[in-house]
Formats: structure tokens, sequence, C-alpha cells
């Protein structure tokens, strides 16, 4: 994997008094990054899935590989849902995916990356769902849920909208015609903002959430990437991506609860501790049940969070203990602090590190 020179050093800083040892290696220990590391790990992981947890997954797997120079972990950004559809054919040892598998899916099991159905998911990556456009000599624009809804569902369809304009006192904005970008995968990011827009603006986003996009107008963009390209290489563009992939771009400026909030991974950690966690899963199946329509005061209402997801039991006792030892780093502190560095998620709360470090545990290593 490519990294940065800055995001590697912040990565190997972030693990240099990780000493692992064995199977439940990465509880981190004293000693400098210029000692040799004690770790005994050995072997490869194949994992798939969010292109949004790309930034942050470089930084963990630097930071992982120099604690455990006999490890390899590939992780290919293919988008959420052929991550889930890996891991059901059973070609990735774990996966990254911007929402837990639902409840019909968990029902249905069949696992193929699993000794059983049992499975682990755990929010490790929270980060906001910037709003990004390109218009020439515009940065940032305020617009609320409903003008949004109204934009990509294609009811409004120039930047000079009194809708627009109505929000944006000042702003010359041109008459020029708008084209939303959305993902042309199945995308959990997509579905986080399909998930807004159908519960802040209901009247005028009539459709589900769903990580498919529903309509056939706008254009479509391959993955993350595809859909920052798109906008930026588009004047009049406009779409939705992974707030750390976005920074070059215009922003929007989201209206929650009378106020218009920028995006930034405060707000979002904001919106994700008010939320509970869905009922009737297990202690080792952390998805929570985010509504943007509650979103307090302060938060930004679009967020993504982003999950982890391995087998309780695998078939190889190695294969466990990777994926419980790499797990355990991304959850720690250190692990946390190197993606926000890399990608500006917001690091987990303590308690909620308790809670995934309990799911954690779930992973059958003998």
């Amino acid at each position: 994997m490519k990294i940065s020179r800055i995001a590697r050093i912040g990565a190997i800083g972030a693990v240099a008094a990780l000493a692992l040892a064995g199977c439940a290696a990465n509880e981190g220990g004293s000693g400098s990054s210029d000692a040799p590391t004690d770790s005994t790990l050995s072997g490869s992981l194949d994992a798939t899935g969010a292109s949004s947890q790309e930034a942050a997954q470089q930084s963990w797997v630097a930071a992982f590989q120099t604690a455990n120079p006999d490890v390899t972990v590939n992780y290919t950004a293919t988008g959420s849902g052929t991550g889930r559809e890996n891991f059901i054919a059973g070609s990735s040892n774990f996966i990254g995916s911007d929402r837990a598998f639902n409840t019909d899916e968990l029902a249905k099991g069949g696992f193929g990356s699993c000794a059983s159905d049992e499975i682990v998911e755990i929010p490790v990556y929270i980060s906001p769902v910037a709003v990004a456009f390109n218009l020439d000599g515009i940065d940032e624009l305020n617009l609320d849920g409903k003008t949004l809804a109204g934009i990509f569902s294609g009811s409004i369809t120039k930047w000079n909208d009194p809708a627009i304009a109505d929000q944006n006192e000042g702003v010359d904005l041109p008459d020029q015609a708008i084209v939303p970008v959305h993902r042309a995968d199945a995308s959990g990011t997509q579905e986080t903002f399909t998930k807004y827009l159908s519960a802040v603006a209901p009247d005028v986003w009539t459709y589900e959430a769903a990580d498919e996009w529903p309509l056939q107008s706008g254009e479509a963009g391959d993955g993350t990437s595809g859909v920052v390209d798109a906008i930026t290489n588009g004047s009049g563009y406009i779409g939705f991506a992974d707030a750390s992939r976005t920074a070059d771009l215009g922003q929007v400026a989201v209206e929650v609860e009378g106020e218009y909030v920028a995006y930034s991974a405060e707000a979002a950690a904001a919106l994700v501790e008010a939320s509970p966690l869905e009922e009737g899963r297990s202690d080792h199946d952390l998805a929570y049940a985010v509504d943007p329509a509650a979103a307090p005061a302060g938060s930004y209402p679009i967020a993504l969070v982003s999950y982890l997801i391995g087998c309780v039991e695998y078939d190889d006792a190695e294969t466990a203990g990777l994926v419980k030892a790499y797990f355990q780093y991304v959850a720690s502190a250190e692990g946390q602090d190197a993606a926000a560095e890399a990608a500006g998620s917001a690091p987990i709360s303590d308690t909620l590190r308790d809670q995934i470090n309990t799911a954690i545990d779930a992973i059958v290593t003998e």
C-alpha cells in the first residue's frame, strides 16, 4: 500500500509502544521505536471492503506490520457491498463495511469466511460524510436537508435556484446546471447519505435508505475515488464522500436545529454518541442505530459509522489470532489516533472501546 511519509511516521509513532507477544499480542508494552519487536505473530490476512476506510487502513496496516514484521495485511478498497459479498463467499478473512450486516442477512448466515455463522462487527471508523461541490469562486454553501433532497432527486436543477440562493445571501450563484454525483457501486457511504435524505426530507426524497442509488439520473462514480474525481473534474458537480477525501473541494454546511454545521470529526462523533446500539444483537455485534432526524444541535447529521467485520470462529487458529490482534490494534487508542491523523476520523470513546474489546474477545483463537 502507498502511504505518505507523514502518515507513515504518525502511524509508526502511534504503535512504538506496541511490542506484541503471542495471539493476545496487541495489548502494548513498553519500549521505544528503535527496540526490536517481540512479536511472535506471522502469516498474512486478505481483506476487502469500504473505500471510506482506505486512508485509515493504510495507517493501520503500516503500523501493525511495523510492530509485527512477519505479518502481511492486504486490504483492498473494493467498496462495502463487494466486501460483504466476499465475506459471504469466503474470499476475505475480514472486511471493512460502511454498514453492519442487517438482521435478515444475519438470519440467513452462510458466511464462507467463518467456521460458524457467528460474526464480530465493531464500529472503529467514525467520519463525517461530506457534501462536496465544484463551483468557481465558491468554497462553502449553506444547505438544509430539503434542498439537498431536491438537488439529488433532480427537482432542483440550477445553482441559482431560489431554494439555494435564499440560504446563501451575498453568494454570487451561477445560472449553471447542477450535476449530482452518486456511487455506481453498492456503498455504505451511499446508504448513510440516503438515510439522511429519507429521514430529514421524506416528502422530497421518497426513496428508502439504500446502499444502491435508486435513480437513473445524475452521474455515477466507482468508489469514493470515482465520486471525488468526477466532482473535481466537473464544474457544477456536487456529490457525497468520506470527508477525508474532499478537502480540496467546496463544502456544504448542513442545517441542524436552525444552524448550519460544517463537517468535523467532533461534530460527527456527537451524532453517533447520541445514538443507541441496535436492539436484538449479541455482545459481539455492535451496530449503531443512527437517526439523522434526531441529530442534536451542533452535531453533523451525516456521519458514517464504518465497521470491521470478522468471524467468531475460523477454520485456522493462526488466521483467528491475526484477525484478533489486528482488530485489537485498530480499536486501541494508538490505532484510533493514527486513523484520525491519516483520515480525519473521530476516535472512539473509552466506553465504546470497552464494548469493542469485549466483542473482539469473542474471537476463538484456540
